[in-house]
């Protein structure tokens, strides 16, 4: 039953949420709650829509659980927080998630071959990330968050299809948060951990408080698709291969994202705007890897809204597609849609066969179909045959990020009290540095609560 009093109020149930609560709850507090619009982990499916993003775990729910443990990846805290911090952040995280069932084995350890590789990326124009990493697997996360989950339930109050309308404040000082249904709730100190999905609510939130922000990049491509043969060399290396590219042509910033050995694509939808995105399994494999080719671009003056555009590029493609488009390399660069004849034909065999054939000319800026080309140009160099006319590209990849606000190395905003934490606050991009933004913000309410 909802309280209308708690110490301790959390705005969402993703990766950062979580770990904060599980900091809260080890500590002396007498009453924590969190708010979730989504449902609990035992009644969560994997469909479409808000019932993929939302509820207990949230997006990292039916993600494919990669657990990476390098500092320079998955994130901004290292501008917050010194880097040796951040390290022991990510042991102190990477431990709780063993104790809840975690996969003891890591991938992409540090050996010759991954030396090797970082040479040779240079010389292919590209920088590459050497990290470790620690696959859960897309069967594997349910079950874990399910023991977390039972680990909190008679610490915390878990309020599930209760969407949070508005945060609280007065004279500076957080005071709760009113609720969609009309209830408000007081509360000392406010935790926001939305997810990328709440990004918008936390942006209009931010700009209605007058919180100090400036936007923050958008990411914007393709999920790529290539018979597991080809990507091998760099998944038997590093599992999921991150490189970084800067485009001859425009120097904008193109990354690899995600990369899933002998995975699947698959679509995600955020208020009703169907994007992709992809996954694998720990025991389950496809012909196929794929992953993400991102570009990144930040806006100036007068334009302030990242989020608007690339919700803009997703929904055109969504028009022009009826969802997610498919397009064969090759027709991509011969000037040609992709037909379902063509597609049927090509030695790569889709995984989302829901993708509509089409052509992505249409739907990507010049200046992102350029620098995706570039890229993938430069990867053949590394990796033979990833720039192969039967090479598939499914658009679009759109990752929604809220402005970056100015906050405190605890993740404290200008407002007293009030906490902003994870992907949907802008702060991380993956699952360890999410979990780590809940245990910083947890840690500096329990030094305050002690002291108080």
């Amino acid at each position: 039953m909802m309280k209308k009093q708690y110490q301790v109020a959390i705005v969402g149930a993703g990766p950062s949420a979580i770990f904060a609560a599980l900091t809260l709850s080890k500590g002396r507090m007498k009453d924590l709650v969190i708010f979730e619009k989504g449902k609990d982990i035992h009644e969560r499916k994997r469909g479409r829509g808000m019932e993929l993003l939302c509820g207990w775990g949230g997006a990292g729910a039916f993600s494919d659980g990669k657990l990476t443990l390098s500092p320079k990846v998955g994130g901004f805290l290292g501008d917050f927080i010194p880097q040796s911090q951040l390290v022991n952040l990510l042991r102190k995280a990477d431990e709780i998630y063993l104790s809840f069932g975690a996969p003891k084995e890591v991938f992409g350890q540090s050996s010759d071959k991954t030396e090797a590789l970082y040479q040779e990326a240079k010389l292919a124009g590209l920088e590459f990330i050497p990290m470790e990493i620690r696959h859960l697997g897309t069967e594997n996360c349910v079950p874990l968050l399910k023991k977390i989950r039972n680990a909190l339930e008679k610490k915390v109050d878990v309020l599930f299809n209760t969407p949070v309308k508005e945060i609280l404040v007065e004279n500076g000082k957080i005071k709760g948060v009113w609720l969609e249904n009309g209830t408000r709730v007081n509360a000392d100190y406010v935790i926001c951990g939305p997810g990328r999905v709440g990004a918008q609510w936390i942006k209009n939130e931010v700009q209605r408080l007058g919180i100090p922000s400036i936007p923050s990049p958008v990411d914007i491509g393709v999920r790529v698709e290539a018979p597991a043969s080809i990507l091998q060399k760099l998944t038997d290396i590093a599992y999921e291969a991150k490189f970084i590219y800067y485009s001859k042509t425009f120097d904008d910033k193109v990354r690899t994202f995600c990369m899933n050995p002998f995975g699947e694509v698959v679509t995600e939808t955020i208020d009703e705007i169907v994007t992709v995105n992809g996954h694998s399994y720990a025991n389950k494999k496809t012909e196929n890897t794929n992953f993400a080719i991102l570009v990144s671009n930040t806006f100036t003056e007068p334009f302030n809204d990242p989020i608007g555009y690339g919700k803009y590029i997703a929904r055109l493609a969504n028009f022009l597609g009826n969802g997610v488009i498919i397009q064969r390399l090759g027709d991509l660069l011969d000037g040609r849609r992709s037909t379902p004849d063509r597609i049927n034909r090509c030695i790569t065999q889709p995984t989302l066969i829901s993708a509509t054939p089409g052509d992505l000319s249409f739907v990507l800026p010049y200046r992102h179909l350029k620098s995706i080309i570039e890229m993938l140009e430069a990867l053949d160099r590394i990796t033979p045959g990833i720039f192969s006319r039967h090479t598939l590209l499914y658009g679009v990849e759109v990752k929604f990020y809220t402005n970056r606000v100015k906050i405190s190395p605890a993740l404290e905003t200008d407002i007293q009290n009030l906490f902003l934490i994870g992907d949907g606050a802008g702060i991380t991009r993956g699952l360890m540095q999410a979990s780590i933004s809940g245990i910083l913000a947890g840690d500096e309410i329990l030094r305050r609560i002690g002291n108080e």
